[in-house]
Parts: C-alpha cells; sequence; structure tokens
C-alpha cells in the first residue's frame, strides 16, 4: 500500500503540473474565443438583419414616391466610386465612357435620374430606382452610388447609364450566401429576366444572355460599347470572394 502511494507521489512531476496547468489556461482561452466569435458573428447577422430592414423601408418610400422634392439631382454623370465588392479603376474605364457621357449630357435634364429619400431613422439617401428579379424574390433600391457602407444598405450603382438609358448600367451587390441582396444571383441563367424600374415609374425588362466569372481587376463587363442597345450588368462576389460573378442582361425588345 505504501508502496503504491509513493509511486503515485513520484508521478505527478513539476514538470506534468506545469502542462497541466498550460491546458487548463489554453482550454479556457479556447471557450473565451469561441464566444467572442459566435458573439461577432451573432452582432454581424443583427447589423445585416437591421440594414436589411432599412433597404426595404427604403424601397417601399421609392415604390411610394415619398421623395424629397428639393433634393431631386441629375445624376446623369456619376463619378465612378470604389466599390469594395469589386474592384475595378478609373483608369481602365473612363476613356471609352468619354463618348458616351457626352452624349448622355445632351439628353433632356429635365428627367429624374435620381431622388433623396429618408428612412425610418432620417438617414437619407440618393435612389436611382429599383431592380427586380422575380426568380429569385429579390428586390432593392438601387443607391445611386457605391461604398462600402451603402453596399450593406443595399444594392449600387458602380458605372455607366442610369436605369433605362442606353449604355450598360452596373450594380453591385453583396452576397452573403443566403436570399439576401445578390446572394441568389449567381443561380441565374441564360433567359431569366430582371427589372429595372426608374424614379418616373418606368419599368423595363432585361433578359440574362451571358453569365461568367471574372477576377476583380477585369474590367471588360463595365464597358459602355452597347451598339445603342440599353443593358445591365450584376455584379457580386463568388462564394469564396475571390472571383466576381457578372450576369449580363440586354433589354428585351420584343
Amino acid at each position: 500500500m505504501n508502496q503504491i502511494l509513493v509511486t503515485e507521489k513520484l508521478y505527478i512531476t513539476p514538470e506534468l503540473k506545469q502542462k497541466k496547468k498550460a491546458y487548463k489556461i489554453s482550454f479556457f482561452l479556447s471557450i473565451f474565443s469561441m464566444i467572442v466569435l459566435s458573439c461577432v458573428y451573432i452582432y454581424a447577422e443583427y447589423d445585416r438583419g437591421r440594414l436589411e430592414n432599412v433597404s426595404q423601408d427604403l424601397l417601399e418610400k421609392v415604390v411610394a414616391g415619398e421623395m424629397l422634392k428639393e433634393e431631386v439631382e441629375d445624376t446623369t454623370i456619376a463619378p465612378i466610386q470604389n466599390a469594395l465588392v469589386v474592384t475595378m479603376t478609373q483608369e481602365q474605364i473612363v476613356e471609352e465612357n468619354v463618348n458616351l457621357n457626352n452624349t448622355l449630357q445632351q439628353e433632356d435634364k429635365n428627367n429624374i435620374t435620381s431622388g433623396k429619400f429618408t428612412d425610418s431613422k432620417g438617414n437619407t439617401y440618393s435612389i436611382l430606382g429599383v431592380i427586380n428579379i422575380p426568380k429569385i424574390n429579390s428586390k432593392y433600391p438601387i443607391i445611386a452610388e457605391t461604398s462600402d457602407a451603402l453596399l450593406k444598405v443595399s444594392v449600387c450603382k458602380f458605372w455607366g447609364s442610369n436605369p433605362n438609358e442606353v449604355g450598360n448600367l452596373c450594380i453591385v451587390g453583396h452576397n452573403y450566401k443566403d436570399s439576401r441582396f445578390f446572394g441568389k444571383v449567381p443561380t441565374l441563367v441564360v433567359g431569366d429576366v430582371v427589372e429595372i424600374t426608374d424614379l418616373e415609374g418606368k419599368t423595363l425588362k432585361y433578359k440574362v444572355y451571358d453569365i461568367f466569372t471574372v477576377y476583380p481587376t477585369d474590367t471588360r463587363c463595365t464597358s459602355q460599347l452597347t451598339q445603342g442597345k440599353k443593358e445591365v450588368t450584376l455584379i457580386t462576389c463568388t462564394d469564396n470572394g475571390k472571383q466576381r460573378v457578372v450576369v449580363k442582361c440586354t433589354e428585351i425588345t420584343e
């Protein structure tokens, strides 16, 4: 009996005690890290849901025509924005747009291309119109400019013409891998329909004619050389975020 007790006492060495202590510390740190990460994830989902509600609030106001009349503006020649969802540079796309912009400057300036709308919190956004993709039940106001903060609220115009005008209206949106924003856009196929409604209430239908993925530095999908046609380009991230899904659409004229 005494021999057994002595043997057990000798087995618990200082090195083993240190290892046990280190294990306990590592275990508690792991639990703490899991709690922190869970809290961050829960808050991120809450924040996304909250901003999704903001976009739907804005959508209702756009549909109802609740525009701040005194702040209506013409954004026919909108400056390029630096969207975080796609990496594109002004140098790569500005040259071919010069002629198009000169043409647009000669169009009727009385047309409403962008209007100010205020959400329930009093925040004001510049809206171009509404995009509706019936197949994936995606309907959102199109914000007139692009930033990381605005992309969390709704889909945004990245470059090109304004809704239902000649040219290529490029719209970017987040892919949250669910039904929000452009999360289901990668599931579209050739022949699907995208509807664009401008602030004058005019709705045009566009048919998907091409779908492909590109790297962020490939800006050819933003080209405004549409041979006088009205086109829409939808851009979002792939599920792994390393490439961009591009959906090309052209106006249905039949």
